[in-house]
């Protein structure tokens, strides 16, 4: 009887962690899905604010080069950091090969030549 009892409670709990670790899967992909989308529209945001301050340092480079103070170095820097920062979304999307997009669609990169975007979370894990 005590065995049968046993066995019992011990189905009992295996059905409890069984049931558990389901929702806690279904559960972990939406925080999981919802920190992807909103760390792309933040990305998003901050490539923007930087391509706008990218702007203000070619209009100040090409007042240097009236004056014919141009420095090199800097506009090297300038040119090599938005070049990455425009290509930026199709590597980590190639890199990871997930298809993430932000509330307004894909990332839109310069280098990207999908576009089938749709806005949502197209990430599965």
């Amino acid at each position: 009887m005590k065995k049968r009892i046993l066995t019992v409670l011990g189905f009992a709990a295996l059905l409890a962690i069984l049931s558990f670790d389901a929702m806690a899967a279904q559960s972990s992909q939406t925080v999981v899905g919802a920190a992807i989308k909103k760390s792309a529209n933040v990305f998003q945001s901050v490539r923007t604010i930087v391509f706008v301050i990218g702007g203000f340092g070619l209009v100040g480079l090409a007042v240097q080069a009236i004056f014919g103070k141009v420095k090199w170095p800097w506009f090297g820097a300038l040119a090599v950091g938005l070049g990455v920062l425009a290509a930026a979304g199709a590597i980590i999307s190639y890199a990871t090969g997930d298809n993430v997009t932000t509330a307004e669609g894909g990332y839109n990169d310069t280098f990207s030549t999908d576009t089938s975007s749709t806005a949502g979370i197209n990430y599965t894990h």
